[in-house]
């Protein structure tokens, strides 16, 4: 998983710096950071058959029934395309004024735009990678994970490199070509993930006739996990319109800061799988005690990385903002910016650590409400509230009411907000995994 996540972040690398050094002035940056909060977020509807896929393929595999887990993955394959068909229908009606909402200027706006109309139509696709690689997790096959995401990951990278510059004789299409190697990723790992299904669980024919108990389970897991995930992205999406609307220098640098984040992530998402995985399969073999010690195991595990992580985010805070602005003096106001911006959120890693890992043992186990309480609160309660305050130099209150003078930090108070509320969500997930008996949730 974690070499799987290092791949990943090859991806939205390479986006950045292609944008921050091929192309002039801070739109660009501003824009793929848009692009990158929209191709992270797209895929948030897939969370209930995903999350359902891993829980309940994960106890099937843990309790020795294959035929279960076939007919759990298929059934979860089933669901996320029930859902691409309304996400499209909402996408063509609504998209762009979602994107005007969400505060950039009107040319990062223009350039996110056509980004995303060239990688839409592959939503068939990134729902087939998001669900069937959760079901190949479910089972453990995380080598085979490994491989369908190196080939998502290396066409991605590949591609829009090479059609973004033209390497090798190719057309030179410039921003397009970024969109173009995008959509190109996603379609080859979606056969990849097709083919490694077919191979390491099989589900048959009859498989994929709709099984009403089945379904049942899957939502029932499902709906709580998929709840949280789009209050999550549209909470972040509030966000991001928060920063975005502090202007153009705070776009990019946000954009570029949340990328050296994500290093972070890394080895978060790693640990969060596997605590997922052997939650799920230890008690699919009814053994409590072996699923709570995996998940303690994988959330220190993934304290030490991660507090590593926010190490070196205070030591190397500004080489990293530089090499992804162009170098020294290229773009200096955003370079300065992001550094400030990773130091801050440094501070937050160990906490998001415990956040996330112990979040991946309860949804693997099945107990998928706590989660999304816990999210939900800590973004409409903190985040977003504080962000506001901290970030702009005035509110105006709705329905007339007046305007309230606040902080003016612009997006140095934004982060202080997220590092507010990663804390505060990290150290509640710690006091719920200690004490609710998710254990004998029944999936």
């Amino acid at each position: 998983m974690l070499l799987e996540q290092l791949l990943g972040l090859t991806v939205g690398f390479t986006d950045k710096w292609l944008a921050g050094n091929l192309f002039a002035g801070e739109e660009p940056l501003a824009a793929v950071g848009l692009v990158a909060y929209c191709l992270a977020f797209l895929p948030v509807p897939f969370a209930l058959p995903a999350v359902a896929a891993t829980a309940l393929v994960a106890r099937a595999v843990g309790a020795g029934d294959a035929s279960a887990a076939r007919r759990a993955s298929a059934q979860s394959l089933l669901v996320g395309a029930v859902i691409v068909a309304v996400a499209a229908v909402l996408l063509f009606l609504g998209g762009g004024t979602f994107l005007g909402w969400l505060g950039l200027p009107a040319g990062s706006t223009a350039l996110a735009g056509r980004y995303l109309a060239i990688v839409l139509p592959a939503l068939p696709a990134m729902m087939l990678i998001h669900v069937g690689m959760a079901a190949l997790r479910g089972s453990g096959a995380m080598v085979a994970g490994l491989l369908g995401m190196t080939v998502v990951n290396l066409v991605n990278a590949g591609a829009s490199f090479a059609l973004a510059t033209g390497f090798g004789g190719l057309p030179r299409l410039g921003w397009e070509g970024l969109a173009w190697g995008t959509a190109a990723g996603y379609l080859a790992g979606a056969a990849c993930v097709a083919a490694l299904l077919a191979r390491r669980i099989g589900p048959r024919s009859t498989d994929w006739r709709p099984d009403g108990a089945t379904l049942r389970r899957i939502f029932r897991v499902g709906l709580p996990a998929g709840g949280d995930a789009v209050a999550n992205a549209a909470c972040h999406l509030a966000f991001l319109s928060i920063v975005n609307r502090l202007g153009d220098v705070a776009a990019a640098a946000h954009s570029v800061a949340v990328t050296i984040e994500s290093l972070a992530f890394l080895p978060g998402t790693a640990f969060q799988v596997a605590a997922a995985t052997l939650a799920g399969q230890f008690l699919g073999a009814r053994d409590e005690r072996r699923a709570r010690g995996s998940v303690w195991c994988a959330a220190l595990a993934c304290l030490a990385f991660m507090s590593a992580a926010a190490a070196g985010f205070l030591w190397m805070a500004e080489p990293l903002a530089g090499w992804f602005t162009g170098g020294p003096g290229r773009q200096p106001e955003v370079a300065a910016l992001t550094a400030r911006l990773v130091r801050i959120v440094a501070f937050a890693q160990p906490s998001l650590a415990l956040l996330m890992v112990l979040s991946g043992g309860l949804r693997g186990g099945g107990a998928t409400r706590p989660p999304m309480v816990v999210n939900f609160l800590g973004l409409i309660a903190i985040r977003l509230p504080l962000a506001v305050l901290l970030a702009w130099p005035e509110v105006v209150l709705p329905g007339g009411a007046g305007v309230v003078r606040a902080v003016g930090w612009g997006a140095v108070g934004a982060w202080c907000a997220m590092a507010a509320d990663l804390t505060a969500r990290g150290l509640a997930m710690l006091v719920i995994f200690s004490r609710v008996r998710w254990t004998r949730v029944a999936v």
